[in-house]
């Protein structure tokens, strides 16, 4: 196929900051409701992807609905601070070089099921701000994956999108989105249905050609 756009996901296609937002997050538990269950890499590994509702529920067990919220604002305060303190490089190989020759042949886009202001971290601690067009996440309207994809296409006017992810997660929202779901293996998660499959960030120029 000939794509004229491709889409991004982050955690597990671009970085994998799990181990960083482990620690970030078991110190606002701590601080706020010592009662819940620390969280780990491993953990973490199996909720990104989702949206941070759905992840609050699955691991804040036993918080009312305003104390999962009012922890997950806290998690992701300190979330920030630790990423923009972070000097180890966590970002796969291969993704800045790639994303500046995928820039050199077609817009590149970025949707995350992230918090409001995560993709700007993303962007500015890999120095990608030149070569990402547009973006857009669930903390910035509340909208699930599929929604976002779509509102990316239209705002964008773009007829042939590609969108990248790890997850079957990603995949579902590919298939509701109508686009064509390119799974990174190298990632978190696996994936039963997919346009195409990479072992590294850097296959994507074999693709998009």
């Amino acid at each position: 196929m000939k794509f004229d756009s491709i889409i991004l996901d982050i955690d597990g296609t671009i970085w994998n900051t799990t181990g960083i937002v482990a620690e970030a997050w078991n110190l606002a538990i701590a601080e706020n409701f010592p009662q819940v269950p620390r969280v780990t890499a491993e953990i973490l590994k199996g909720q990104f992807g989702k949206t941070m509702n759905t992840i609050a529920d699955n691991l804040f067990i036993g918080l009312s609905k305003e104390q999962k919220e009012f922890l997950m604002k806290e998690c992701c305060k300190q979330e920030q601070i630790a990423l923009h303190k972070n000097t180890k490089n966590i970002t796969y190989d291969g993704v800045v070089q790639t994303i500046e020759k995928l820039a050199s042949k077609i817009p590149v886009f970025i949707v995350s099921n992230c918090q409001k202001g995560y993709i700007e971290v993303v962007i500015e601690k890999n120095g990608i701000q030149k070569w990402i067009t547009d973006s857009e996440c669930f903390g910035n309207n509340g909208k699930n994956k599929d929604e976002n994809i779509r509102l990316i296409i239209e705002r964008n006017n773009l007829k042939s999108a590609v969108y990248v992810g790890d997850t079957q997660g990603d995949c579902d929202a590919c298939k509701k989105a109508e686009v064509p779901f390119i799974w990174a293996a190298y990632g978190f998660g696996s994936a039963l249905d997919y346009y195409a499959k990479i072992d590294s960030f850097d296959e994507l120029l074999k693709i998009i050609e």
